[in-house]
């Protein structure tokens, strides 16, 4: 097996391409067992690899060595597998069935418009101390500073609108 230089440059003679490839295939399978270290993932290494260079074989030079190219496909896949691998894991079907459901989110929905519904209903005081705290992330020190009043009064304004938030969405009979 020879690495011939071929006569049209950016053309692969097909035949030429393809005895190539199958005269690599016992170097390439003793290469990917080596990397793999085990039968079934080297085979299906080699197998990629093969497919690989054959959907690229336009890419390949003319007057290039044919092998190191080959080996090169194989093993930045080898990389590439191994990548994609180390972000997978194994599930327990009875641990997965329970992990992957997804919840409904009708709920979720309706209770954020009960809660925004109820924001909406309290004074400004109130209203704007629970979007400084809850919706902006803010410290009660930092609110206090924004509303230029006392952490002590940030604390009872908050209390008093959650209690509201809570009276608005639950009703009265929640409060007891």
């Amino acid at each position: 097996m020879t690495n011939t230089v071929l006569s049209n440059p950016g053309h692969c003679d097909l035949p030429w391409f393809s005895d190539e490839m199958t005269a690599s295939l016992p170097a390439l399978r003793s290469f990917a067992r080596g990397l793999c270290r085990q039968r079934d993932m080297a085979d299906d290494l080699v197998q990629e690899t093969l497919i690989r260079a054959w959907v690229s074989r336009h890419t390949f030079l003319p007057g290039s060595k044919f092998r190191p190219w080959l080996f090169t496909i194989l093993r930045n896949q080898f990389y590439t597998t191994l990548r994609k691998r180390s972000r997978m894991t194994s599930w327990d079907p009875e641990a997965a069935e329970r992990i992957l459901v997804q919840q409904p989110e009708q709920e979720a929905g309706l209770h954020i418009a009960d809660i925004e519904v109820a924001i909406g209903k309290l004074p400004d005081s109130q209203r704007e101390m629970l979007m400084l705290i809850a919706s902006a992330g803010l410290s009660y020190e930092e609110a206090a500073i924004v509303a230029d009043c006392k952490i002590g009064t940030v604390k009872s304004r908050i209390n008093r609108g959650r209690a509201a938030v809570r009276a608005i969405i639950d009703g009265p009979e929640a409060l007891r």
